[in-house]
């Protein structure tokens, strides 16, 4: 389709549900948005539904809302059961929902906000709905990274929670590499089914309330430099999209923005830090995610890690 892809290339829709992470404003709303324009059910899965309804209201199509809050697992749990309530299928999960920069924090279960929030509650999600994608063929599931994966990031396995010492650079880093780790896995185990298939997508530098967090010492220079070096949030949106429709897309593709560094332009195919391609790694991170999560993902080939990971959290 050439290096210009836009909303335009999104084949029809109809008869697809999709699932939406975070689709109240930002890149999640230009995703649900521009999927429910082609013929898609959408759901926007939000942690305050007053705001998914009011987001829902600026769409068009059939777009419905779910609270969800991916800093609970209880919230995780919750929003699983009552969307296999409502859908007897899933075609499109978009894991687009995420935090940056925030100050240390920890969730409801005590994770470290950034990878509680990005990874381990995208993970649980993505666990607890698959089934209802597996028997589709032609089913995504997309998980949206960033560059950021490769600024002082690494899966600090001895201390996954920040718990010794915490930089906000660095924790968000490692959440965004650890979504790139687990939707190359996904695939791994995802490809003798067949059916359903996993890829990751980054939006470059979209002007979005990502930023909101992030240490005053930096959130003026943004505001300066954004008009300069940041795209439109539904510029942004369009490697979500790609990954998610562009029937050429394979599973364990990367999908960013064309443009120089990466920073923007329209969607192609991109390729991630050495580091988050590490099998071991990925297999390692996957494990210790189960554990910490306490979701699992029986109905895929069981594979194991070449070491015992630890990671800690307060509260399970």
């Amino acid at each position: 389709m050439g290096e210009k892809w836009t909303t335009a290339n999104i084949p029809d829709q109809r008869g697809r549900v999709a699932v939406v992470t975070g689709a109240n404003t930002g890149l999640g709303f230009e995703t649900a948005k521009a999927l429910a324009e082609r013929g898609a059910s959408v759901v926007l899965a939000v942690r305050d539904v007053e705001k998914g309804e009011q987001a829902a209201a600026r769409m068009t199509g059939d777009v419905t809302v779910q609270q969800l809050d991916l800093t609970s697992l209880d919230s995780v749990r919750s929003a699983a059961a009552a969307l296999r309530s409502r859908l007897d299928r899933i075609d499109l999960l978009i894991n687009n929902a995420g935090v940056m920069y925030t100050p240390k924090r920890v969730t409801r279960d005590g994770f470290e906000m950034q990878f509680g929030t990005n990874h381990l509650g995208h993970f649980a999600l993505t666990g607890l709905l698959l089934d209802l994608m597996l028997p589709l063929p032609g089913s995504r599931v997309v998980t949206v990274s960033s560059t950021g994966h490769r600024i002082r990031a690494a899966i600090h396995f001895d201390d996954l929670q920040w718990e010794r010492s915490y930089s906000r650079a660095a924790a968000y880093g490692q959440s965004k590499l650890a979504n790139l780790m687990f939707t190359y896995e996904l695939q791994r185990r995802l490809a003798t089914r067949g059916t359903t298939v996993a890829l990751a997508a980054h939006p470059g530098m979209s002007s979005t309330e990502l930023t909101r967090n992030s240490p005053a010492a930096l959130r003026l220079p943004l505001t300066w430099l954004a008009p300069l070096i940041t795209q439109t949030p539904a510029m942004g949106a369009l490697p979500t999209l790609r990954a998610a429709t562009d029937p050429a897309a394979l599973g364990g593709q990367y999908y960013g923005p064309g443009g120089r560094f990466e920073i923007e332009g329209h969607p192609r195919l991109v390729t991630s830090s050495p580091q988050s391609y590490e099998a071991t790694l990925q297999q390692r991170l996957w494990f210790v995610s189960e554990s910490l999560t306490g979701v699992g993902f029986p109905i895929l080939q069981s594979r194991q890690p070449h070491s015992s990971p630890t990671g800690s959290a307060t509260t399970m």
